[in-house]
Protein backbone atom coordinates (compact mmCIF):
# COMPACT_ATOMS: atom_id res chain seq x y z
CA UNK A 1 0.00 0.00 0.00
CA UNK A 2 1.36 3.29 -0.94
CA UNK A 3 0.74 6.00 2.23
CA UNK A 4 1.36 9.83 1.92
CA UNK A 5 1.99 11.41 5.05
CA UNK A 6 1.42 15.44 5.03
CA UNK A 7 3.26 16.75 7.75
CA UNK A 8 7.00 16.10 9.10
CA UNK A 9 7.13 17.09 12.49
CA UNK A 10 7.74 15.05 15.13
CA UNK A 11 4.30 12.95 15.23
CA UNK A 12 4.39 12.89 11.20
CA UNK A 13 7.72 11.74 11.12
CA UNK A 14 7.22 9.25 13.97
CA UNK A 15 3.88 7.86 12.08
CA UNK A 16 6.58 7.11 8.89
CA UNK A 17 9.05 5.10 10.88
CA UNK A 18 6.08 2.92 12.62
CA UNK A 19 5.13 2.96 8.75
CA UNK A 20 8.42 1.62 7.31
CA UNK A 21 8.14 -1.41 9.80
CA UNK A 22 5.04 -2.61 8.43
CA UNK A 23 4.98 -5.42 5.62
CA UNK A 24 1.03 -3.81 4.59
CA UNK A 25 2.88 -0.29 3.29
CA UNK A 26 5.44 -0.91 0.47
CA UNK A 27 5.68 3.27 0.04
CA UNK A 28 5.49 6.23 2.42
CA UNK A 29 5.72 9.96 0.88
CA UNK A 30 6.16 12.30 3.61
CA UNK A 31 6.19 16.05 3.39
CA UNK A 32 5.95 19.05 4.43
CA UNK A 33 6.44 22.67 3.84
CA UNK A 34 9.44 22.99 5.56
CA UNK A 35 12.97 20.84 5.07
CA UNK A 36 12.55 17.33 5.42
CA UNK A 37 13.49 15.41 8.65
CA UNK A 38 17.29 13.24 8.12
CA UNK A 39 15.70 9.80 7.96
CA UNK A 40 18.96 7.16 7.42
CA UNK A 41 18.17 3.68 6.42
CA UNK A 42 14.51 4.55 5.73
CA UNK A 43 14.09 3.11 2.18
CA UNK A 44 10.62 3.15 1.96
CA UNK A 45 10.47 6.59 2.67
CA UNK A 46 10.72 9.58 0.30
CA UNK A 47 10.44 13.21 1.37
CA UNK A 48 8.92 16.06 -1.11
CA UNK A 49 8.41 19.61 -0.26
CA UNK A 50 4.71 20.32 -0.55
CA UNK A 51 2.50 23.97 0.46
CA UNK A 52 -0.76 22.62 2.13
CA UNK A 53 -2.69 25.73 1.18
CA UNK A 54 -1.97 24.99 -2.18
CA UNK A 55 -5.07 22.50 -3.38
CA UNK A 56 -3.18 22.29 -6.92
CA UNK A 57 0.34 20.91 -5.05
CA UNK A 58 -1.66 18.96 -2.73
CA UNK A 59 -3.79 17.03 -5.02
CA UNK A 60 -0.67 16.32 -6.99
CA UNK A 61 1.06 14.73 -4.15
CA UNK A 62 -2.00 12.43 -3.32
CA UNK A 63 -2.42 11.13 -7.15
CA UNK A 64 -1.41 7.62 -7.08
CA UNK A 65 -1.50 6.91 -3.57
CA UNK A 66 -4.21 4.48 -1.31
CA UNK A 67 -4.12 6.33 1.65
CA UNK A 68 -3.74 9.70 2.91
CA UNK A 69 -2.73 10.29 6.52
CA UNK A 70 -2.81 14.75 7.89
CA UNK A 71 -0.49 15.33 10.47
CA UNK A 72 -0.58 18.63 9.64
CA UNK A 73 -2.05 21.28 11.82
CA UNK A 74 -5.82 21.36 12.03
CA UNK A 75 -6.71 23.90 9.97
CA UNK A 76 -5.42 22.55 7.25
CA UNK A 77 -7.70 19.67 7.14
CA UNK A 78 -10.77 20.49 5.57
CA UNK A 79 -8.84 21.39 2.23
CA UNK A 80 -6.72 18.05 1.97
CA UNK A 81 -9.57 16.18 3.22
CA UNK A 82 -11.14 18.05 0.03
CA UNK A 83 -8.46 16.97 -1.76
CA UNK A 84 -8.46 13.31 -0.83
CA UNK A 85 -12.50 13.60 -1.87
CA UNK A 86 -11.85 14.04 -5.48
CA UNK A 87 -9.65 11.86 -5.74
CA UNK A 88 -11.71 9.22 -4.20
CA UNK A 89 -8.43 8.47 -1.72
CA UNK A 90 -8.87 7.26 2.10
CA UNK A 91 -8.54 10.36 4.11
CA UNK A 92 -6.70 9.63 8.28
CA UNK A 93 -6.08 12.63 10.15
CA UNK A 94 -5.14 13.23 14.50
CA UNK A 95 -7.69 16.04 14.48
CA UNK A 96 -9.52 16.87 17.74
CA UNK A 97 -11.21 19.88 16.29
CA UNK A 98 -14.96 19.11 16.00
CA UNK A 99 -15.93 21.69 13.61
CA UNK A 100 -13.26 20.05 11.21
CA UNK A 101 -14.63 16.74 11.88
CA UNK A 102 -18.39 17.76 10.93
CA UNK A 103 -17.10 19.14 7.54
CA UNK A 104 -15.01 15.79 6.50
CA UNK A 105 -18.08 14.13 7.81
CA UNK A 106 -20.50 16.06 5.72
CA UNK A 107 -18.12 15.81 3.15
CA UNK A 108 -17.81 12.14 3.33
CA UNK A 109 -21.28 11.40 2.37
CA UNK A 110 -21.17 12.24 -1.30
CA UNK A 111 -17.75 10.69 -1.96
CA UNK A 112 -16.92 6.87 -1.73
CA UNK A 113 -13.38 6.82 0.04
CA UNK A 114 -13.04 5.82 3.60
CA UNK A 115 -12.96 8.68 5.70
CA UNK A 116 -12.04 8.41 9.21
CA UNK A 117 -10.86 11.97 11.07
CA UNK A 118 -9.59 11.71 14.98
CA UNK A 119 -7.43 9.04 14.95
CA UNK A 120 -4.62 8.85 17.29
CA UNK A 121 -4.38 9.35 21.16
CA UNK A 122 -7.39 11.44 22.19
CA UNK A 123 -9.44 11.25 20.39
CA UNK A 124 -8.50 7.76 18.85
CA UNK A 125 -7.38 5.12 20.92
CA UNK A 126 -8.93 6.07 23.70
CA UNK A 127 -12.31 5.50 22.26
CA UNK A 128 -11.36 2.84 20.58
CA UNK A 129 -11.00 1.52 24.11
CA UNK A 130 -13.92 2.92 26.06
CA UNK A 131 -16.53 2.19 23.20
CA UNK A 132 -14.88 -1.86 23.83
CA UNK A 133 -15.46 -1.36 27.72
CA UNK A 134 -19.28 -0.03 27.02
CA UNK A 135 -20.36 -2.80 25.14
CA UNK A 136 -19.38 -5.25 28.09
CA UNK A 137 -22.71 -4.07 30.07
CA UNK A 138 -25.91 -4.49 28.50
CA UNK A 139 -26.94 -1.41 30.58
CA UNK A 140 -23.78 1.50 31.65
CA UNK A 141 -24.63 3.74 33.92
CA UNK A 142 -21.55 6.02 33.66
CA UNK A 143 -18.01 6.15 31.59
CA UNK A 144 -15.52 8.44 32.47
CA UNK A 145 -12.94 9.31 29.63
CA UNK A 146 -9.21 11.07 31.00
CA UNK A 147 -6.36 11.61 29.38
CA UNK A 148 -3.05 13.42 30.00
CA UNK A 149 0.28 13.49 28.03
CA UNK A 150 2.55 15.28 30.88
CA UNK A 151 6.52 16.26 31.62
CA UNK A 152 7.45 13.26 34.06
CA UNK A 153 9.69 16.31 36.24
CA UNK A 154 8.32 19.68 35.87
CA UNK A 155 9.36 22.30 38.01
CA UNK A 156 7.70 25.22 36.70
CA UNK A 157 4.17 27.04 37.99
CA UNK A 158 2.05 25.49 35.09
CA UNK A 159 3.64 21.87 36.29
CA UNK A 160 3.77 21.71 32.11
CA UNK A 161 6.42 21.58 29.33
CA UNK A 162 5.61 21.82 25.94
CA UNK A 163 5.12 17.96 23.96
CA UNK A 164 2.86 18.56 21.04
CA UNK A 165 1.06 21.20 19.20
CA UNK A 166 0.62 24.45 21.25
CA UNK A 167 -2.40 25.70 18.84
CA UNK A 168 -3.96 22.08 19.51
CA UNK A 169 -3.51 22.37 22.75
CA UNK A 170 -4.85 26.10 23.32
CA UNK A 171 -7.43 25.09 20.55
CA UNK A 172 -9.35 22.35 23.22
CA UNK A 173 -8.46 24.31 26.04
CA UNK A 174 -11.06 27.04 24.70
CA UNK A 175 -14.05 24.83 23.26
CA UNK A 176 -17.11 23.73 24.01
CA UNK A 177 -16.58 20.01 24.58
CA UNK A 178 -19.71 17.40 24.48
CA UNK A 179 -21.22 15.14 26.91
CA UNK A 180 -24.04 12.92 28.02
CA UNK A 181 -26.26 13.45 31.26
CA UNK A 182 -28.69 11.22 32.10
CA UNK A 183 -28.49 9.83 28.37
CA UNK A 184 -28.39 13.14 26.89
CA UNK A 185 -26.22 15.23 25.32
CA UNK A 186 -25.20 18.67 26.54
CA UNK A 187 -22.28 20.81 25.74
CA UNK A 188 -19.82 21.30 28.60
CA UNK A 189 -17.63 24.35 29.53
CA UNK A 190 -13.45 24.10 29.06
CA UNK A 191 -11.26 24.13 32.23
CA UNK A 192 -14.49 23.59 34.15
CA UNK A 193 -15.57 19.76 36.08
CA UNK A 194 -12.64 20.08 38.07
CA UNK A 195 -11.90 17.17 39.79
CA UNK A 196 -8.87 14.78 41.48
CA UNK A 197 -7.76 11.70 41.14
CA UNK A 198 -4.80 9.24 42.40
CA UNK A 199 -3.12 6.34 39.13
CA UNK A 200 -0.54 4.94 41.10
CA UNK A 201 0.15 6.86 43.81
CA UNK A 202 0.31 10.31 42.08
CA UNK A 203 -2.36 12.87 42.47
CA UNK A 204 -3.81 14.57 39.35
CA UNK A 205 -6.38 17.12 38.56
CA UNK A 206 -9.13 17.04 35.31
CA UNK A 207 -11.07 19.20 33.94
CA UNK A 208 -12.84 19.69 30.49
CA UNK A 209 -11.72 19.75 27.57
CA UNK A 210 -13.03 19.76 23.54
CA UNK A 211 -12.69 17.18 20.80
CA UNK A 212 -11.41 14.01 23.27
CA UNK A 213 -14.96 12.77 23.28
CA UNK A 214 -15.28 12.22 19.65
CA UNK A 215 -18.54 11.38 17.79
CA UNK A 216 -19.53 8.96 21.02
CA UNK A 217 -22.16 11.59 22.46
CA UNK A 218 -23.92 10.67 19.11
CA UNK A 219 -23.18 6.81 19.31
CA UNK A 220 -24.39 6.26 22.94
CA UNK A 221 -26.82 8.60 23.32
CA UNK A 222 -29.96 7.28 25.21
CA UNK A 223 -27.92 3.96 25.93
CA UNK A 224 -25.24 5.66 28.32
CA UNK A 225 -26.12 7.44 31.34
CA UNK A 226 -23.33 9.84 32.09
CA UNK A 227 -20.46 9.90 29.68
CA UNK A 228 -17.62 12.56 29.49
CA UNK A 229 -14.14 13.37 28.46
CA UNK A 230 -11.49 15.50 30.66
CA UNK A 231 -8.00 16.16 30.34
CA UNK A 232 -5.20 15.02 33.11
CA UNK A 233 -2.71 17.14 34.57
CA UNK A 234 -0.92 18.04 37.54
CA UNK A 235 -2.60 20.01 40.20
CA UNK A 236 -2.95 23.93 39.80
CA UNK A 237 -1.87 23.84 35.94
CA UNK A 238 -6.10 24.46 35.57
CA UNK A 239 -6.02 27.42 37.33
CA UNK A 240 -2.89 29.18 35.82
CA UNK A 241 -4.66 28.43 32.55
CA UNK A 242 -7.79 30.01 33.34
CA UNK A 243 -6.30 33.14 34.53
CA UNK A 244 -4.11 33.57 30.61
CA UNK A 245 -7.35 32.17 28.66
CA UNK A 246 -10.66 33.72 30.70
CA UNK A 247 -8.83 36.53 33.02
CA UNK A 248 -6.58 37.91 30.82
CA UNK A 249 -9.19 37.10 27.88
CA UNK A 250 -6.26 35.51 25.39
CA UNK A 251 -9.10 32.78 24.40
CA UNK A 252 -9.85 35.81 22.31
CA UNK A 253 -6.47 36.06 20.91
CA UNK A 254 -5.07 32.36 20.44
CA UNK A 255 -2.02 33.66 18.23
CA UNK A 256 -0.46 35.91 21.09
CA UNK A 257 -0.80 33.24 23.54
CA UNK A 258 0.47 30.45 21.12
CA UNK A 259 3.56 32.71 20.42
CA UNK A 260 4.12 33.22 23.98
CA UNK A 261 3.64 29.31 25.22
CA UNK A 262 6.29 28.77 22.07
CA UNK A 263 8.54 31.07 23.14
CA UNK A 264 8.80 30.99 26.85
CA UNK A 265 8.08 27.30 27.64
CA UNK A 266 10.13 24.36 27.15
CA UNK A 267 10.09 21.59 24.69
CA UNK A 268 10.40 18.24 26.54
CA UNK A 269 10.86 14.60 25.40
CA UNK A 270 10.76 13.15 28.98
CA UNK A 271 6.83 12.69 29.19
CA UNK A 272 4.12 10.25 30.04
CA UNK A 273 0.73 10.00 28.71
CA UNK A 274 -2.05 9.01 30.64
CA UNK A 275 -4.78 6.87 29.71
CA UNK A 276 -7.65 6.24 32.18
CA UNK A 277 -11.29 4.67 31.84
CA UNK A 278 -13.94 3.97 34.65
CA UNK A 279 -17.09 2.00 33.00
CA UNK A 280 -19.93 1.64 35.73
CA UNK A 281 -22.87 -0.68 34.06
CA UNK A 282 -24.94 -3.96 34.98
CA UNK A 283 -25.54 -7.52 33.83
CA UNK A 284 -28.37 -9.12 35.16
CA UNK A 285 -28.53 -6.84 37.64
CA UNK A 286 -25.49 -6.83 38.84
CA UNK A 287 -23.75 -3.67 39.04
CA UNK A 288 -20.11 -3.63 38.38
CA UNK A 289 -17.37 -1.55 37.37
CA UNK A 290 -14.19 -1.79 35.58
CA UNK A 291 -11.35 0.68 34.86
CA UNK A 292 -8.53 0.58 31.86
CA UNK A 293 -5.55 2.37 32.98
CA UNK A 294 -2.38 2.36 31.04
CA UNK A 295 1.08 4.49 31.26
CA UNK A 296 2.66 4.89 28.00
CA UNK A 297 6.47 6.45 28.15
CA UNK A 298 8.91 7.22 25.39
CA UNK A 299 11.04 4.42 23.25
CA UNK A 300 13.60 3.68 21.13
CA UNK A 301 11.94 2.69 17.38
CA UNK A 302 14.78 1.57 14.35
CA UNK A 303 17.30 3.84 16.19
CA UNK A 304 15.23 6.52 16.85
CA UNK A 305 14.06 8.03 20.12
CA UNK A 306 10.31 9.20 20.32
CA UNK A 307 8.70 10.90 23.33
CA UNK A 308 5.48 9.19 25.14
CA UNK A 309 2.88 11.48 22.89
CA UNK A 310 4.44 10.85 19.36
CA UNK A 311 4.56 7.18 20.01
CA UNK A 312 0.64 7.27 21.65
CA UNK A 313 -0.77 9.15 18.87
CA UNK A 314 1.67 7.77 15.88
CA UNK A 315 0.89 4.15 16.83
CA UNK A 316 -3.23 5.45 17.35
CA UNK A 317 -3.58 5.78 13.82
CA UNK A 318 -0.90 3.70 11.96
CA UNK A 319 -3.26 0.57 13.84
CA UNK A 320 -6.08 2.19 12.28
CA UNK A 321 -4.37 1.97 8.75
CA UNK A 322 -3.27 -1.77 9.03
CA UNK A 323 -6.76 -2.20 9.91
CA UNK A 324 -7.68 -0.56 6.67
CA UNK A 325 -5.47 -2.19 4.52
CA UNK A 326 -6.61 -5.75 6.14
CA UNK A 327 -10.22 -4.48 4.59
CA UNK A 328 -11.55 -4.23 7.98
CA UNK A 329 -13.10 -0.64 7.06
CA UNK A 330 -15.99 0.16 5.08
CA UNK A 331 -16.66 3.24 3.10
CA UNK A 332 -17.66 6.64 4.18
CA UNK A 333 -17.34 8.47 7.48
CA UNK A 334 -15.88 6.27 10.12
CA UNK A 335 -15.94 6.66 13.83
CA UNK A 336 -13.24 5.86 16.02
CA UNK A 337 -15.64 3.68 18.56
CA UNK A 338 -16.53 1.39 15.49
CA UNK A 339 -13.34 -0.61 16.11
CA UNK A 340 -13.12 -3.47 18.58
CA UNK A 341 -10.71 -3.85 21.02
CA UNK A 342 -8.94 -6.90 19.76
CA UNK A 343 -8.76 -5.72 15.71
CA UNK A 344 -7.19 -2.54 17.47
CA UNK A 345 -4.69 -4.67 19.97
CA UNK A 346 -3.80 -7.45 16.92
CA UNK A 347 -2.09 -4.85 14.86
CA UNK A 348 1.72 -4.43 14.98
CA UNK A 349 1.94 -1.00 16.82
CA UNK A 350 -1.77 -0.51 18.59
CA UNK A 351 -0.83 -4.11 20.28
CA UNK A 352 2.68 -2.74 21.22
CA UNK A 353 2.07 0.01 22.67
CA UNK A 354 -1.21 0.17 23.93
CA UNK A 355 -2.34 -3.86 24.92
CA UNK A 356 -1.38 -4.35 28.76
CA UNK A 357 -0.95 -8.01 27.68
CA UNK A 358 1.21 -7.34 24.88
CA UNK A 359 3.78 -9.93 24.02
CA UNK A 360 6.70 -9.00 22.03
CA UNK A 361 7.44 -12.32 21.09
CA UNK A 362 4.13 -12.53 19.35
CA UNK A 363 4.87 -10.14 16.78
Amino acid sequence: MKIAVLGAGKVGTTIAIMLQSCDFCTEILLSDAAEGPALKNKDKIDFRSVDFNNKEEVTRLISGQEAVVSAAPFYLNRLIAECCAEAGTAYFDLTEDIATTTHIRNMAQQHPAVFMPQCGLAPGAINIIAGSYARMFSHVRSLELRVGALPLYASNSMKYYLSWSTAGLINEYCQLAEALYEGRRIQTIPLEGLERLTIDGTEYEAFNTSGGVATMCETFEGKIGDLNYKTIRYPGHRDLMVFLLQDLNLSRNRSVLTQILDQEVPLTDQDVVILYVNVVGSDQDQIMQRSFVKKIYGQMIDNTHVSAIQLSTAAGLVAILEIFADGGLQPGFVRQEDISLDAFFATRWGGRVYDPDYDPSAQ
